[in-house]
């Protein structure tokens, strides 16, 4: 007997959280049994874990390009993205009580960045410029370089958007901030050259904090499956986020790179772990598991990312056509090039894209609507406000419908997802 496409679960939400490899998995097994000692201890044991988890330190190193005590491990991405920004601007403030440092970010960040710039915002930690971004998604470069000014401190502009898939020019925005840190210690040698000796500019402590300034932060969460993340430096990013979640590794363990020379103050205090950024017991298996992942993951990423981007343009076309045939109006969000390999994401004007997720999910179909991580907010998409500008004007219904895929995506998944969408779409409009 034919098996129905009703009993066949067709997962496309790998933007929002990946399947562990099996053999992360078995290696993590491994490990949580018998490597369970505290890493803290100096007898034998806790020495050899030590050890591993070290090993696993350098390897992540070399993956990026990175050395390796600029490798700082957290508890996901979210803490990540919190340990940078918090991290320098409280760490930065401890030297400067008399500036408040100012913030460069996008309208349209994952709130991991958004929410920890506004509480710094609403404390009268920082003030924040949030630059906008054009109808694909994709950050106003001009904007961003006006905003720069003496007391910028920090910037941060996710590497790809985790909604919409868009591909933000990291190393374009990497150039307009060390052409302003160019001009900062021009401006301060030319002052050193004077005469009489010159003011201290605006309460700044010393050279360094002056013109090594701003640090630029970028969230590469969605990036690493996907796009140029091996060389650090070629990147030109200062403070990178990533997480174990979105890379086919186990759930509970992100990774900040941090470069050397940039001080951080820890969220809170403890036993000091983590280059004293963040204390509590390390576990080896996590840590042994996000490093064999994106060993992994980078071993397979240009074939699959050829693989996935043909999967995902057919995807595009099939699902835009029903917008002649359902009755509703469909468009694709974000940049028709500069997006992921994996990420489709599309607005249908007139229904709820929550109903939707329902719908397909009642026939084992699974995609996201919004982001993942603000799924019960009840508000519509920021992201989708902000690439659309206003609101419909007709007052209809305009969520989004996230569909990503992954390594065990097929061709036929598309075509399934494609039939069952266009049955409810047909079946709603008839109450229209």
């Amino acid at each position: 007997m034919t098996r129905l496409l009703s009993k066949k679960k067709i997962y496309l939400d790998y933007a929002g959280a990946t399947p562990i490899d099996k053999k992360v998995a078995k290696m993590i097994s491994f490990y949580e049994r018998g490597f369970f000692a505290n890493p803290s201890a100096i007898y034998n044991d806790g020495v050899k874990v030590r050890s591993i988890i070290d090993e696993a330190r350098s390897k992540i190193a070399k993956l990026i390009n990175a050395h390796d005590d600029e490798i700082i491990f957290t508890g996901s991405g979210t803490e990540s993205d919190a340990l940078a920004i918090l991290g320098v601007i409280r760490g930065w403030r401890v030297k400067n009580k008399n500036i408040i440092p100012h913030i460069i970010t996008t309208k349209i960040e994952h709130p991991a960045v958004l929410e920890n710039c506004r509480l710094l915002e609403s404390l009268g930690e920082a003030e924040v410029t949030y630059v906008s971004v054009d109808k694909m998604g994709i950050i106003n470069l001009e904007e961003l370089e006006d905003s720069l000014k003496e007391n910028t401190v920090l910037v941060s502009v996710m590497y790809v958007n985790n909604e919409i898939g868009t591909i933000q020019p990291i190393q374009e925005i990497a150039k307009i901030i060390r052409r302003f840190r160019k001009q900062n210690k021009e401006e301060f040698l030319r002052g050193q050259t004077e005469v009489q000796p010159p003011k201290p500019v605006s309460g700044w402590t010393s050279e360094r904090d002056k013109t090594s300034l701003p640090y630029f932060h970028t969230d590469a969460c969605q990036a690493m499956n996907y796009l140029y993340t091996e060389n650090i430096e070629k990147l030109g990013v200062d403070l990178m986020t990533f997480n174990s979640s979105k890379i086919y590794g186990p759930k509970g363990i992100g990774i900040l790179y941090k470069k050397r020379d940039i001080d951080l103050l820890p969220l809170y205090s403890g036993g000091g772990q983590e280059f004293g950024l963040r204390s509590g017991t390390e576990s080896v298996a996590l840590i042994i598991g996000v490093a064999k992942a994106l060993e992994i993951v980078n071993k397979i990423k240009e074939s699959e990312v050829s693989r996935l981007i043909k999967i995902r343009d057919y995807g595009i076309e099939k699902l835009l056509s029903l917008s002649g045939i359902s009755g509703y109006k469909i468009v694709l969000n974000g940049d028709n090039e500069k997006r992921l390999p994996n990420n489709i994401n599309i607005s249908i004007s007139g229904i709820s894209s929550e109903l939707l997720v329902i719908e397909l999910s009642a026939k084992n179909i699974f995609v996201s609507e919004k982001s993942a991580c603000k799924s019960d907010d009840e508000n519509k998409s920021y992201v989708i406000k902000a690439i659309r500008k206003i609101c419909p004007k007709d007052g209809k219904e305009e969520g989004s419908l996230r569909i990503s895929l992954g390594k065990n995506t097929k061709k036929g998944d598309i075509d399934i997802l494609y039939k069952e969408l266009k049955k409810i779409l047909k079946k709603y409009n008839e109450f229209k």
